[in-house]
């Protein structure tokens, strides 16, 4: 085969050389890529779904607040009516206000610990509400010792309303505690896909180094100081290696022209002689 069929055939041969560049750097590409995408869902989904969370936990805690505010407002307004004993009226309260933003407290915060604790709320402030309804009775009777009837009987259940509302609102505290601790993980654990992805970039940038030193650098140098032996001290170009792909055509299609251009200066010098 001469070397003109040779460079011929090697024009025409698909560039495989290329091809298994490209498809090395796109792997890599692809990995973080994909990788990066996964990291990035993976924190969306997380971020807004303990959002939603944290917020319900701020917006239950301060339902809870104004919660307890009412019923000590309205506590302090019935002491005020029993220390005077000048209005017989029973103070004005919103019981449909509280009762709903309790109910809610039960529907915003999907714990265990929480609704429990709602029911309680609900129950000790039922027990309260029916008790300071008393509160005009108490103070037409004659009998019945409008100050006493406040601190031995209202009172205590004011407190065990108190207590249950403070129990509620440390529950919700620790749920929001609790969801600020799974966002934090969350977030460590959304970015293990990209570190993944960086560490297996960085092996196959390592293999795809090795690959192109051993297939492709190295025989070219060998190629390169094969031809600097021949030009310089007329050695015999013998350089060989093993593949499939153009590096290996041109090896060949060097070594053709060399011993056909040695050949040549052979002939030049038998001719000379003659």
């Amino acid at each position: 085969m001469s070397a003109r069929s040779v460079f011929k055939k090697f024009r025409e041969r698909r560039p495989s050389m290329r091809a298994k560049l490209i498809l090395s750097l796109s792997s890599i590409a692809a990995i973080m890529l994909l990788s990066s995408l996964i990291s990035v869902m993976e924190y969306t989904s997380m971020s807004n779904y303990v959002s939603d969370l944290i917020a319900d936990d701020i917006r239950s805690i301060n339902v809870a607040n104004r919660l307890a505010d009412m019923s000590n407002t309205y506590n302090l307004q019935i002491l005020e009516v029993v220390g005077e004993e000048t209005s017989l009226r029973v103070p004005d309260f919103d019981d449909g206000y509280f009762k709903s933003h309790c109910d809610s407290l039960r529907l915003n915060v999907a714990t265990n610990q929480v609704r429990p604790l709602a029911d309680s709320v609900m129950y000790s402030y039922s027990a309260y509400m029916l008790t300071s309804l008393e509160l005009e009775d108490v103070m037409q009777s004659d009998f019945i010792d409008s100050r006493s009837w406040y601190f031995e009987r209202l009172q205590p259940r004011f407190e065990r309303l108190r207590t249950d509302l403070e129990q509620l609102s440390l529950s919700i505290h620790k749920d929001l505690e609790r969801n600020s601790v799974t966002f934090e993980h969350g977030f460590y654990r959304s970015i293990i896909p990209g570190v993944v992805a960086i560490g297996v970039g960085l092996l196959l940038v390592l293999m795809l180094l090795f690959f192109l030193l051993a297939l492709y650098v190295n025989p070219l140098y060998r190629m390169l100081d094969g031809l600097n032996a021949y030009r310089s001290q007329d050695k015999k170009y013998t350089v060989k290696f093993d593949g499939d792909d153009e590096l290996v055509q041109l090896n060949e299609g060097i070594s053709e022209l060399v011993n056909e251009n040695r050949q040549f200066r052979s002939r030049i010098k038998t001719v000379g002689k003659k």
